[in-house]
């Protein structure tokens, strides 16, 4: 592990046998945000993905390794980053898949986005599919019916206008993230990018959606399963009774309920 200390920008990347992404998606990444720190974030790869980054994070200081007992989730591989990355102080945290699904290029604007030292300047960056501007690429029909329908089903019950609730590549302020009891987040998959909405807004901030092209993964196997599709539902039919409750009550769950486009 390199001892990075802080200022700049994260990019914390979950790993589990992603050997033949890894070297492409840093590559991109470099090329796009020369300045970017890494964060590889590894759980157990049999196929050796572990030690690759550690080959790559020897010839290069911007990379460092976490390495993991097991497979223990991409929420739980996230969390560990976020609080590697509050621990260094860094400025801005990111969230991206090591599958090359998610574009590095459109990096530079997601972090100018959330840039802004005026009071309620965006604190959270999505990089969306559904927006304006934004496509998937190579994605079968049911993948696209199955996303857009599980960020209606979000929007719907919980209120939220985003078009995108449930993406992965995303920039964090460090603000946004010290505001969160990282220690509380237990959630998975889609389930967990909604989890870390709500919680950027109910910790006061807000949110801006920045178009993508999202290109499904060329090489490996993707890890989305009927156990964490069925955990987000539930997840979040609980969490929309909830704030409904809140709501009759007088309550609000947080100061931060305003999105931005």
């Amino acid at each position: 592990m390199n001892a990075h200390t802080g200022a700049g920008a994260l990019v914390v990347l979950p790993t589990y046998d992603e050997v033949e992404n890894l070297p492409i998606i840093l590559g991109r990444l470099f090329a796009a945000v020369p300045e970017i720190d890494v964060l590889v974030v590894d759980d157990g790869s049999p196929d050796g993905t572990g030690e690759l980054a550690d080959r790559m994070a020897a010839d290069d200081p911007r990379i460092s390794v976490v390495h993991r007992t097991g497979k223990l989730g991409l929420g739980s591989a996230y969390v560990a980053g976020f609080a590697w990355g509050l621990e260094r102080r860094y400025d801005f945290v990111i969230e991206m898949d090591a599958d090359g699904s998610h574009p590095p290029e459109a990096l530079p604007e997601m972090i100018a986005q959330v840039s802004g030292d005026a009071p309620g300047a965006p604190s959270l960056a999505i990089g969306s599919r559904w927006v304006p501007g934004g496509s998937v690429v190579n994605w079968p029909v049911s993948r696209q019916v199955l996303s857009r329908g599980g960020n209606l089903y979000a929007r719907l019950v919980l209120g939220l206008p985003l078009k995108d609730v449930t993406a992965g590549f995303r920039v964090y302020t460090r603000a946004a993230l010290a505001a969160m009891d990282l220690s509380t987040i237990d959630s998975k998959g889609y389930c967990f990018q909604v989890d870390m909405t709500l919680r950027t807004l109910d910790g006061g901030g807000r949110v801006v959606e920045v178009p993508i092209e999202f290109r499904e993964r060329e090489h490996g196997e993707s890890k989305m399963s009927q156990a964490i599709v069925v955990e987000a539902m539930a997840r979040v039919t609980r969490w929309g009774i909830e704030r409904r409750v809140a709501t009759l009550l007088g309550r609000r769950p947080g100061p931060g309920w305003v999105v931005e486009r």
